[in-house]
This record gives structure tokens, C-alpha cells and sequence, in this order.
């Protein structure tokens, strides 16, 4: 209940980010970008315009195409390079991590494609985690003021079952995956918690979306993801995840 208090009863921190944490945020992306640097410094000389952040599946199947040649031979730089941009755009919040999902199915199949998804997405999900603990707080109460009361509302009545209910998040689209990153740390979200919900309720949409990478060919539309079959599975399984909280709550 104090941290509930805390978020409420506060007043909204200023907006833009001081001079400390915007030299905090500087210094995470110049780590991701030396990084970049280290795989593309390591690989063949050769005409890399293609290398571009897919926003279309067209613009994704042009990157399969290419990335295809080098993945038998430079197995390692693209591995990195994968990590290295998923994680950067789960740290910040940049859309088009579906694009990523669908390009680690069409590059390694689905077992190594989900292995690799769930890994990259829990680490830039801690990564936002923690980068949003340190300078967050002004960004989630000016995007998403509402949400945030919401959020805090259900973590404080949840603390018992909290993990079932961070794994019902993950698994339903109750909420945004984005504001779940950033605003965990704030409503007191234990980091053990959100680790394990993220780790688990990931794996269940990576499976579909890296699944559907393999036949990247056959898909008109990212919408073609998730139909209705693939929407009512994901939602048995969180209702089947907040199902020992309900009793424990009924029993009481």
C-alpha cells in the first residue's frame, strides 16, 4: 500500500529528463551502437543497404533474402547483430519487434528461433526494466498517466499472486508489453517476478510468431499472426495462469 501512495500521492516529476539521466540513456544507446560496429567491422566487405529495420513484411523478406547468404558462414555476427537490435528496441520502445520474431523463424527454424526470441526479448525487457528505474518515472506519467493508477491498483491488491497475475499480462494483451517493461519498476514490481513472468509468458506468442517466420512467403499481413484460434489460446492460458489466485482468493 505505501508504494501505491507514493506513485499517487507524488507530484508528476518534470519533463524533459535532466541533464543525469539523459546521460544515462546516451550511454546505453552508445553501448548498443559499439556493438553494431563490432559485428559489422567482422563482417565481409560488401554492399549492406539492405540492412534496415523491417516495417513491412515486404521489407522483411528483402532482409531474409540477404541475411540467408551470410547466416551458414558468419553464424556468430549475426547472431550478435540479431541480439544486439532486438535488445535495443525492447530498451526503447521501438516498434517492429514482430519483424524480429519473424526473421529468427525464417533464419533458424523454430527451436532456435523461439529459444533465441524469448532470450532477446527478457533481456531488453530487464534492460527497460532497469534503464526505466533510473530515469522512467517523468516518461510513464507523461504517456501513460491513466494506465500507470490502473497498474498500480491491481499490483497492490495482486501482491500475493503477483506473479500470476504479471504472467496473465504477459500472456493476454490486457495491457501494453511496452508500458509493462517501463512501468514495472515504478509500481514495485519485484524484478524476480517480472524476470520469471516475462521469461514464461513470452514463450507462447514467440512460438506463433516464429512458427509463422518459417512460411514467410504464405503471409499477407501481420494481422494473419493471430487470428481468432491464436488469440483464444493465449487467453485460456492466462486464465488458466491467475486460476490458483482466484481460489487462494475464494478459500479465504
Amino acid at each position: 500500500m505505501d508504494g501505491r501512495e507514493e506513485v499517487k500521492g507524488s507530484k508528476k516529476p518534470s519533463f524533459p529528463l535532466s541533464f543525469w539521466e539523459l546521460s544515462v540513456a546516451s550511454t546505453v544507446v552508445l553501448a548498443f551502437v559499439l556493438g553494431l560496429f563490432g559485428v559489422y567491422f567482422t563482417m565481409p566487405a560488401s554492399d549492406y543497404s539492405f540492412l534496415k529495420l523491417p516495417r513491412s513484411l515486404q521489407d522483411l523478406q528483402i532482409l531474409r533474402d540477404h541475411l540467408e547468404i551470410y547466416t551458414s558462414d558468419y553464424t556468430i555476427q549475426v547472431l550478435v547483430g540479431y541480439c544486439v537490435v532486438y535488445i535495443f528496441m525492447q530498451t526503447f520502445m521501438i516498434p517492429g519487434t514482430v519483424f524480429m520474431s519473424l526473421l529468427a523463424g525464417a533464419l533458424f527454424g523454430v527451436f532456435k528461433g523461439v529459444a533465441l526470441v524469448v532470450f532477446t526479448a527478457t533481456a531488453g525487457a530487464s534492460s527497460c526494466y532497469f534503464l526505466s528505474k533510473v530515469i522512467g518515472r517523468p516518461l510513464v506519467f507523461s504517456l501513460w498517466p491513466d494506465k500507470l493508477s490502473f497498474f498500480q491498483d491491481q499490483v497492490a491488491q495482486r501482491r500475493k499472486g503477483l506473479l500470476n497475475y504479471m504472467l496473465f499480462l504477459r500472456l493476454t494483451p490486457t495491457l501494453p508489453n511496452t508500458f509493462i517493461n517501463v512501468a514495472s519498476p515504478i509500481v514495485d514490481v519485484p524484478y524476480h517476478i517480472f524476470f520469471l513472468a516475462t521469461f514464461i509468458g513470452l514463450i507462447p506468442a514467440a512460438y506463433i510468431t516464429v512458427r509463422a517466420g518459417i512460411a514467410l512467403g504464405e503471409l499477407q499481413s501481420v494481422g494473419d499472426l493471430y487470428d481468432f484460434n491464436s488469440i483464444a489460446t493465449l487467453f485460456l492460458i492466462g486464465v488458466v495462469s491467475v486460476t490458483p489466485t482466484l481460489m487462494s482468493k475464494t478459500k479465504s
